[in-house]
């Protein structure tokens, strides 16, 4: 994780000002440049372990470069980061090795002696346990998303990173994907961070909705679990006009 400028915090480390409890990802003063062009900038985050915690934005806010730097799959040049060991991203393709079966794609990397085991009883977690032996190939698009989803889990994450993961499905697959997820965030209790540009799905999902804007969290909404989770609430709809707004769209 580390870069020039980066420091890494060690997990004792203070905080700045209120903060959740029992924090596992600290962010302070994130910058990440390509060229000219800032992406982060001066970024602060916290999040609460079983916290899920939600990133909107317009296209090319810097999101995904945020979650990547928090997957340690890319870096900043200043700031200090403090994140878990144990952490796991599911992205908007499924990315499963098609010459492997469901369930070592699900194991990999997990201790040889353990492993199918492990798998089954993450795949029976997403309602595919009768899928262990079967090729990527034949799985539908909400399926595949369902392993990549056991694929994470498995693992027991404190830090659970979800990458628009269900945007290439169609509507009810989504509905029901979303459910899945709640469920199984609520029975492991990660941080999580899912970043998407649905709305409703923010709404829907989180604990709290961030609203990035020029490489910064420009705004936060708390959620809990009150009716601004109906769709039908005035809260609710209350909540994505404020939303849309703060993104550039005003409906009609």
């Amino acid at each position: 994780m580390s870069a020039a400028g980066l420091r890494t915090l060690p997990p004792s480390a203070p905080t700045r000002g209120p903060r959740p409890a029992e924090a596992v990802v600290e962010a302070r003063g994130l910058r990440r440049a390509f060229g000219a062009r800032a992406v982060v900038d001066g970024l602060d985050l916290s999040i609460a372990r079983g916290e899920f915690v939600v990133l909107v934005g317009k296209s090319g806010c810097g999101k995904t470069t945020l979650l990547r730097v928090l997957a340690g799959l890319d870096s900043c040049e200043r700031g200090e980061l403090r994140v878990p060991a144990s952490r796991t991203v599911v992205f908007q393709e499924s990315r499963l090795l098609p010459w492997w079966r469901v369930w070592p794609n699900v194991a990999i990397g997990l201790p040889w002696g353990q492993a199918r085991a492990l798998a089954r009883a993450a795949l029976e977690e997403v309602g595919l346990g009768d899928h262990l032996d079967t090729w990527p190939v034949t799985l539908s698009g909400g399926e595949a998303q369902r392993v990549a989803l056991a694929r994470a889990l498995v693992r027991q994450p404190e830090l659970l990173l979800l990458d628009e993961p269900f945007a290439a499905l169609d509507a009810l697959t989504r509905i029901k994907m979303r459910a899945l997820v709640r469920a199984l965030v609520e029975r492991h209790r990660p941080a999580v961070l899912l970043v998407t540009h649905d709305v409703d799905e923010a709404i829907l999902l989180g604990d709290r909705v961030l609203v990035m804007r020029d490489g910064r969290i420009a705004s936060e909404h708390g959620l809990g679990a009150g009716a601004a989770r109906h769709r039908h609430a005035p809260e609710f709809a209350e909540l994505r006009t404020r939303l849309l707004a703060e993104l550039g769209v005003v409906e009609e």
